[in-house]
């Protein structure tokens, strides 16, 4: 999966719309992000003062194994309506503490599919590469709390929980209530991976 795969993609229709609940940034590597009033999206880079932001890759682990990859987890999002069904299985998180940009209510996150596009508010546009994939820090946040986020169904199926990412398209400010407009790509829809 490359950046060179936005070009071109075309969108087709308005599927459902949600809202932005919280945005979050830390210009530092650290598991939480603080919620702040306003975040600024910047075309191909990311989140404006934010640790993740740049055009090629940022998370520490994967910048080791290939510091020249492109970024395709410029801006991480998480569902509130999971950190909802978590307090009925002891976990409480609020908005940011999970290491999200921006957190959303109204869509199902995990269901949308690859290059699918979040427009946010009245000038952000963010395509969607894939899964985050929770690593073992999140149960130095909260011991167990990884098993949450990643289950195993009978079958075998693995469900991933965590959030999605994106790549900035068109930059803007993002502010908690803003309206977020989910827009599918053209053609044959595919299932998201993990980045």
């Amino acid at each position: 999966m490359t950046l060179e795969r936005l070009s071109g993609t075309v969108v087709s229709g308005t599927v459902v719309s949600g809202t932005v609940v919280s945005v979050s940034r830390d210009d530092e590597h650290r598991f939480s992000k603080p919620a702040v009033a306003s975040i600024r999206l910047l075309a191909g880079i990311g989140v404006e003062g934010d640790s993740h932001a740049g055009a090629t890759v940022q998370h520490l682990y994967e910048k080791k194994r290939n510091p020249s990859a492109p970024n395709l987890c410029q801006v991480h999002f998480m569902a509130v309506e999971l950190f909802d069904a978590l307090v009925a299985t002891g976990y409480t998180v609020a908005p940011g503490e999970l290491g999200e940009n921006v957190t959303t209510a109204g869509i199902d996150l995990m269901s949308l599919p690859l290059w699918a596009r979040l427009h946010l508010g009245n000038e952000a546009v963010v395509a969607i590469t894939g899964m985050r994939s929770p690593c073992s820090l999140i149960n130095g946040y909260q011991k167990g709390l990884m098993k949450q986020l990643i289950t195993t169904d009978a079958t075998g199926t693995v469900a991933r929980r965590g959030g999605i990412m994106g790549v900035v398209v068109t930059g803007g400010v993002v502010n908690p209530g803003d309206g977020i407009r989910v827009e599918l790509p053209a053609g044959e829809q595919q299932p998201l991976g993990v980045v």
